[in-house]
């Protein structure tokens, strides 16, 4: 299913019920089913698993119809194909429009839920080797990995960054930020694009902190650009794009045909020109109530890397943060009448500066400022003596 459909189906999940299936039956149920499992294949990779290998039989119901699939886990697998089991060690029955919603919906979903674990057809021992109540253990830890996958949340942006051997938790130390500032964001059908996906010119290495978010903004669809193609790192709800974060124009046309995005991290180049360039292009693309986050801002201190030992230059990214602060206050500020607020000042809400990284709020920066009668150019304190 193209990323197109996939949008148009995780949108379905928060839909009416008529309304779901109508989106279902317009997907094709099958189509609908191995998308679905494609993404809780992706989860249970995340999951403790049984040690042998164990099958699960799917059984998804739509109108009148059922599609059943063998999801086989255990010993480092994760294998799902069309069939059916004669004697399957356990077995999930759910309806397709509410698996849906089980998946790509926030709340909980299992009406029509069903889960069988297979009885022994004949007395068996107490032992704890006893081949069947191996196999039944097997199956149970299945089917809990298989309904974990469905229903759970991956909320701990550090847990996965461990998960995945991202460099934002170890070396750096940006998931807590990134937990606070993301949070809210978390639960929404989001856009997000990270500049810089790892593993330099190798196209089948890096990826690691996309699929970190991937997986929890667990409904959204990710974004990789990257000055070399990644064309082993896509899959579902992530896609790599091969483009130059210094080429303002590619990024101006990147942003027209994938955007608007709901966050924008920062881990390119860090050379300071290509950090101007990509917030010039790119935020004007990002939704109100976003994030722009730069990433490894100690480059704006070193020479080789475009940086300034001068803490007052305006050509760094640090020096471009500090202009941002003074643009927050920009209806304060004693300017000429024909010096009008920047559509940048018009639109940071926030800055928040960390150890080598920063996160910008976007939004609407037109609160009003004290009135027009309290002095300005004036001394205060004189003001009020000649009051009194």
């Amino acid at each position: 299913m193209d990323d197109h459909r996939l949008s148009e189906l995780i949108t379905a999940a928060d839909l009416p019920p008529a309304d779901t299936d109508a989106a279902i039956a317009e997907l094709g149920a099958a189509a609908v089913a191995e998308a679905l499992l494609s993404e809780i294949s992706a989860r249970t990779r995340l999951l403790p698993e049984p040690i042998e290998k164990t099958t699960v039989q799917l059984d998804l119901g739509f109108d009148d119809k059922r599609l059943h699939y063998l999801f086989t886990l255990g010993a480092g697998t994760c294998e799902v194909e069309a069939g059916r089991a004669p004697r399957p060690p356990a077995t999930y029955r759910q309806d397709l429009s509410e698996l849906l919603r089980a998946v790509f919906s926030p709340g909980r979903h299992d009406g029509t839920r069903e889960l069988v674990i297979a009885d022994s057809t004949e007395p068996h021992g107490l032992a704890a080797d006893d081949p069947w109540l191996r196999q039944r253990r097997s199956a149970v830890l299945a089917a809990h990995q298989l309904v974990e996958a469905i229903s759970r949340r991956f909320t701990d942006l550090t847990e996965l960054a461990v998960r995945f051997d991202a460099d934002k938790w170890g070396g750096h130390w940006y998931t807590p930020h990134y937990q606070h500032y993301l949070e809210p964001l978390r639960d929404r059908r989001v856009k997000v694009l990270e500049i810089g996906v790892g593993g330099y010119d190798d196209p089948n290495l890096g990826g690691a902190s996309l699929r970190m978010w991937k997986h929890y903004f667990w409904r959204g669809r990710i974004y990789g650009l990257d000055i070399y193609p990644k064309t082993g790192i896509t899959e579902p709800r992530l896609r790599t794009v091969q483009g130059d974060q210094g080429d303002a124009e590619f990024l101006a046309g990147f942003a027209r045909e994938h955007g608007p995005f709901d966050v924008v991290i920062d881990d390119g180049s860090h050379f300071s020109e290509h950090v101007l360039t990509s917030f010039t292009q790119l935020f004007p693309h990002v939704r109100p109530g976003g994030r722009y986050i730069i990433e490894d801002t100690q480059s704006s201190y070193w020479p080789g890397w475009g940086g300034s030992t001068d803490l007052d230059s305006t050509t760094t990214s640090m020096g471009f943060v500090k202009k941002l602060l003074d643009g927050l206050n920009h209806q304060e500020q004693i300017r000429p009448a024909d010096h009008a607020a920047s559509a940048t000042e018009l639109t940071v809400t926030g800055v928040h500066v960390h150890h080598n990284v920063v996160v910008l709020d976007k939004g609407v920066n037109t609160e009003q400022g004290p009135p027009s009668w309290v002095p300005r150019t004036e001394d205060p304190r004189l003001w009020y003596a000649g009051e009194s």
